[in-house]
């Protein structure tokens, strides 16, 4: 199967992957409510189609935070990635450098950022806020040696969601006893994921925090260190903190609200991702493209504004540069391509996006993605 929309990764990631990882990358918290917000409300804002307007030329090329990036789009940070195809963080990273956009690397990634690093483009580095600051020092200071141009911030994750699906699937809550006949019937009926993992992509821990874990030897041993250490004391005071460990462009992640946006310009920050952690946090709550207009309105040009969840095509991108935001990032669809088939499917996952993100443009007259505006949608 060869795919032509970013729907068809889910299906053939959802047929490669063993059920536990599918499933871990395909939920959301609770009944799943804003995960499903995310994908409507963005299906239901209609583009204003025009013709006639001379569109042999198209940029859609972007400046944001220092770099240039040849789409609007970037590679939000998702955990464990290396699960999904061998060293599959340092696939993705390729695909990314050599489609012009951003990767964001998670602090859970099963690659440590040395090794994204290596591929030859520094990634840009999320970070949780942990009660252990001296770790995080080290951290911060591995990803600024490694290069690392931004420190992405989640902001909205002081405790881990409730994900329903995890507990069905048995990757959360599950006695050792359990996950390892999981592991072993999800090796035995999915043989190409297993050869892939097993003969190229060990070790399977999560690289940048290994060190902090001790004796954890399986996944799950240094997620439980991850969510043990998330500090829900945090306030935006922590930030002046970070501040003096890192020295370059801060983005927060996790902001709904423009309350919140606006003490994230306060606190020194230079960009923010509208999110809610693609629906895996908080439910109910509403969705990134709903929030993002009052959050652009409450912080104007005081910093970068980017965008994350239920971004599925091109056309979505598109929209949210239109309700302001500068860069769309996505999760799923990544992650989906990437257990669909390593690199090469990221890159075609990415390569659908630009191309669908063209022909948007060319029908809707918007020549430049950096003129992208209100004008651009039709107001049912």
């Amino acid at each position: 199967m060869k795919a032509a929309s970013l729907s068809d990764f889910r299906e053939m990631a959802r047929q490669r992957l063993p059920n536990i990882f599918f499933e871990y990358i395909d939920g959301g918290s609770y009944a799943e409510v804003t995960l499903g917000r995310n994908v409507t409300d963005m299906e239901a804002i209609a583009l204003r189609q025009r013709v006639m307007r001379d569109m042999s030329k198209l940029d859609t090329s972007v400046e944001t935070l220092g770099q240039h990036f040849r789409i609007p789009v970037g590679l939000a940070p998702v955990g464990m990635a290396g699960m999904y195809a061998h060293r599959g963080e340092t696939q993705a990273a390729r695909a990314a450098a050599a489609a012009g956009v951003p990767f964001c690397l998670s602090t859970v990634g099963v690659c440590s950022i040395e090794e994204v690093a290596s591929t030859g483009t520094a990634p840009w580095f999320q970070l949780y806020m942990l009660k252990d600051r001296g770790y995080m020092r080290e951290l911060l200071g591995r990803a600024k040696a490694a290069g690392c141009p931004v420190l992405v911030f989640t902001v909205d994750l002081p405790v881990p969601g409730a994900r329903y699906r995890d507990r069905r699937s048995g990757f959360t809550g599950a006695s050792p006893l359990r996950q390892t006949l999981t592991q072993l019937r999800d090796g035995m009926t999915h043989p190409a994921w297993t050869w892939d993992l097993f003969m190229h992509g060990r070790p399977h821990t999560l690289g940048s925090v290994q060190g902090a874990v001790g004796d954890g030897r399986r996944v799950t041993d240094f997620l439980g260190w991850i969510s043990r250490n998330f500090d829900r004391s945090v306030t935006w005071k922590d930030m002046d903190w970070v501040r003096e460990v890192w020295d370059g462009p801060i983005v927060i992640k996790g902001v709904l609200d423009p309350d919140d946006a606006r003490d994230a310009v306060k606190a020194g920050a230079q960009g923010l991702v509208v999110s809610n952690h693609g629906g895996r946090q908080l439910d109910g709550v509403v969705s990134s493209v709903a929030a993002l207009p009052r959050i652009v309105d409450a912080v104007g040009d005081d910093l970068e504004v980017y965008m994350d969840g239920g971004v599925r095509s091109g056309l979505d991108v598109l929209k949210a540069l239109a309700l302001g935001a500068k860069t769309c990032f996505v999760g799923r669809p990544w992650a989906w391509a990437l257990g669909a088939g390593g690199e090469a499917q990221v890159t075609r996952m990415l390569e659908i996006l630009s191309a669908e993100l063209a022909v948007a443009m060319v029908l809707t007259g918007c020549k430049s993605v950096r003129d992208a505006g209100p004008d651009l949608l039709d107001r049912l």
